[in-house]
């Protein structure tokens, strides 16, 4: 059965999370925050954060250095939908070595109970990045908390049963 192997230890993971807008400032990225507040409270380590404008070089650049750095996982939060300023996953997608088809098939599933067929207009994914992953959802703090406590929370426990990213991650570390 699916769940929290309670008699595992929890083992933190190194997460960077980047919000991409052009007008969000600290003080108003509300998305960033949530996935910031809720990885550290989960007992995993903020390796970065950052605010990036919605150009794909910067985008690529700013993930680049952090995969260098040694992060796990990147969370990338904007730049999904449709707008014309909406680059997130061209300029994601190069670095990815392998995409997870699955987590927007389980991403959209969740956002459908809470969006409804809005759900659409996102471009979520994620894939794999060398020996890191990198999660990219939409900007919205609703979308994010779906993300999040529907998904990541699990996915990027160690504890987590039959399976999760942290395994993938460990595998990897090894090779």
């Amino acid at each position: 059965m699916a769940g929290i192997a309670e008699d595992r230890d929890f083992i933190p993971l190194k997460i960077a999370v980047m919000t991409v807008s052009d007008t969000r400032t600290e003080e108003t990225d509300t998305s960033g925050k949530l996935l910031a507040d809720r990885l550290t409270e989960a007992g995993h380590t903020l390796h970065a954060r950052a605010i990036v404008p919605d150009e794909a070089g910067r985008i690529r650049a700013q993930a680049s250095d952090w995969l260098a750095s040694g992060a796990d996982i990147i969370l990338t939060t904007g730049g999904t939908g449709f707008a014309p300023r909406d680059v997130t996953p061209e300029a994601i997608k190069p670095l990815c070595d392998r995409i997870m088809d699955g987590f927007s098939v389980v991403f959209h599933t969740v956002s459908l109970k809470t969006v409804g067929l809005s759900t659409l207009q996102s471009r979520a994914f994620a894939g794999q990045a060398g020996k890191s992953f990198i999660f990219c959802l939409p900007g919205s703090t609703g979308a994010c908390r779906d993300a999040w406590d529907n998904i990541l929370k699990f996915e990027l426990d160690a504890r987590y049963r039959p399976c999760s990213i942290f395994e993938i991650l460990e595998a990897n570390r090894n090779v």
